[in-house]
């Protein structure tokens, strides 16, 4: 559920592309409506490598189901400095020199939210390839009935260095409590790395207490440090240790988990060039002095560098948090009035009385299903596409959204904060006047997934949706909110601050040894 530009790093994508009209000639072709979008990761390859695996990240101006999905590399401008290889055998042909033509034989679903990992190539150096090498990557993407689009990736060569990160540490504090961390840099290699930069991923509850002017920060979540001016040889170690402290509002008992990510600077660079074109922000320097990491044990550029072995580039923590700092979510009901025939607009959902914010930003799921039956003598004919019919007690997978069910099952977002309300919103249509015609909404359900079970005050779970006449017979479509159209959950409130979204950031930008199952259980599952 990848939903608030405030509330993770993936938001804030903007469409790219534009609707283009038919042309108001009859003879003419008429031009699709539908416009894709792309960009494709500028990459550094480590000489001596075997190379990265990229794909094109794709965009639709609208939702769109497309066929014979192809994707063009031209790397004529990488000739003697790099090759680009398909990633997976068989999908694709070279229709002349240095142009690679994939092909999806499948149909593919595309919308403003995108999507990577179709179609990837290998890109490796070339065996004459030199560090400091670099040149130009074009790719294309098309599909029937879409507009086509294109974009320039650049390619660097540069000297392979082994960064690696600490080991894991565990840490324990209660809600508003203190603690350190290590920030730990290693060369597990045998060329020296001038330069490195480290990527955050932390959850709710981590903020620092400290702001470092070579850090960047979404106001007290540490996103990013750089270390320019620091050189790490073979074998040596360098580290740090950072401040924490957890909210006041975090979720007491359990835990809360941060990472980092290693990269060396022109590594960062391709990174940064992929949040920059995807207009998201890392967050503002720090203003008090400078992150130094100290040399800790004795061992010990060229152009561009890379790292051949990125799997040791991360490490992590794990904050148990002590106490008592629980959750009161309440069911949201609403009363409607209108005349026969009407359509009145339900707005109902979830709110949180607190006292902790309820994060479920690492499993990706909701944080807790809202059930609304149907009021008698209504029928529901406006439904958001995050509600799904039920049949008994089992959800509809299949139609989100399809009118007409007497119950649904709503999902609110993975993130709910202390006073936050979501709400979703269901056209009613009333077929039938009844006096106080009464349907409920529930939350909190038992069922077979991820939901939250540990509600500090059950009684206020379930709430009424009364539907009865208007006032004096009022006109139609003046009941309730009158003729909604039915609306989506608001993506209100809550700095969620960016969270669990870093590392599919780093997975789709490349950084593919950022182990993303380490971090994250299976996604929502009913």
């Amino acid at each position: 559920m990848l939903s608030h530009s405030t509330r993770r790093w993936l938001a804030g994508l903007g469409v790219a592309g534009a609707f283009i009209a038919a042309s108001a000639t009859p003879a003419a072709a008429e031009e699709p409506s539908v416009a894709l979008g792309l960009y494709f990761n500028d990459t550094t390859v480590a000489l001596g490598s075997e190379g990265k695996v990229e794909s094109p990240f794709v965009t639709a101006s609208e939702s769109v189901v497309v066929n014979n999905f192809t994707v063009r590399y031209d790397f004529s401008g990488l000739a003697g400095k790099a090759k680009v290889t398909p990633d997976i055998d068989g999908n694709c042909t070279t229709p002349e020199e240095n142009v690679l033509v994939c092909q999806e034989p499948f149909e593919i679903g595309i919308d403003e939210w995108g999507i990577a990992g179709l179609l990837g190539v290998n890109i490796a150096p070339a065996a004459d390839a030199k560090d400091g090498d670099s040149g130009e990557l074009k790719v294309t993407v098309s599909a029937d009935g879409a507009k086509s689009a294109s974009h320039t990736a650049t390619v660097k060569i540069g000297e392979g260095v082994d960064l690696a990160g600490g080991p894991e540490v565990s840490r324990s504090a209660a809600p508003g409590g203190a603690f350190t961390a290590p920030l730990v840099l290693s060369n597990a290699g045998e060329t020296s790395a001038k330069g490195a930069v480290v990527v955050f991923d932390q959850d709710y509850g981590i903020r620092t207490s400290k702001h470092y002017s070579n850090c960047t920060y979404a106001d007290d979540w540490l996103r990013t440090c750089r270390f320019d001016d620091l050189t790490v040889a073979g074998g040596e170690t360098f580290a740090a240790t950072i401040p924490y402290v957890l909210a006041k509002d975090t979720y007491a008992p359990g835990a809360e988990y941060g990472y980092h990510y290693w990269m060396t600077v022109s590594e960062f660079d391709d990174f940064a060039a992929y949040l920059d074109s995807r207009d998201i922000s890392m967050g503002e320097p720090g203003t008090d002095e400078a992150l130094v990491l100290t040399k800790q044990a004795a061992a010990q550029a060229q152009s561009f560098q890379a790292d051949p072995n990125p799997e040791n580039n991360w490490s992590g923590m794990e904050v148990k948090v002590t106490g008592k700092n629980g959750v009161d979510l309440a069911a949201i009901g609403d009363e409607l009035t209108g005349k026969a025939g009407d359509v009145v607009t339900a707005t109902v959902g979830v709110r949180n009385n607190g006292p902790a914010v309820l994060d479920f930003g690492r499993i990706g799921s909701p944080v807790t299903t809202i059930d609304v039956t149907i009021p008698t003598g209504t029928t529901a004919v406006q439904v958001p596409d995050n509600c799904v019919p039920m049949k008994g007690d089992d959800a509809d997978w299949e139609e989100p959204g399809k009118p007409g069910a007497k119950a649904y099952r709503c999902f609110p977002d993975i993130f709910i904060g202390v006073g936050e309300e979501q709400t979703v919103e269901i056209g009613l249509r009333i077929d039938k006047l009844i006096p106080n015609a009464t349907g409920t909404v529930t939350i909190n359900a038992k069922c077979q997934c991820e939901g939250f079970q540990d509600d500090t005050n059950p009684a206020n779970d379930k709430a009424k949706l009364v539907v009865n006449a208007a006032p004096g017979g009022g006109a139609p479509g003046d009941g309730g909110q009158g003729g909604g159209d039915g609306g989506t959950l608001p993506i209100t409130g809550a700095n969620t601050a960016l969270i669990a979204g870093v590392g599919a950031l780093l997975l789709a930008a490349g950084a593919a040894g950022y182990v993303v199952s380490r971090r994250r259980k299976t996604r929502f599952v009913a």
